[in-house]
């Protein structure tokens, strides 16, 4: 295994675990919120072979309020 895809995978479970949490009830949100961002920072480069070859994140949609 390549030596960031552990890494990658644990962070990417990690914030799987913390968004079922937030969905339930009486979840901390103010501990979601704080941690969310911290783990999304965290996450380092995608191993290889995760997106589709040719995939350019910059390439979509504008978001609202925003054009090209």
């Amino acid at each position: 295994m390549c030596p960031d895809c552990e890494d990658f995978l644990r962070t990417v479970s990690l914030l799987g675990q913390l968004a079922l949490y937030a969905d339930t009830s009486g979840a901390d949100e103010e501990f979601v919120v704080s941690v969310a961002p911290s783990l999304a920072a965290s996450l380092p480069e995608p191993p290889p072979d995760v997106f589709l070859p040719g995939y350019d994140p910059d390439d979509g949609p504008d978001y609202p309020g925003e054009s090209s």
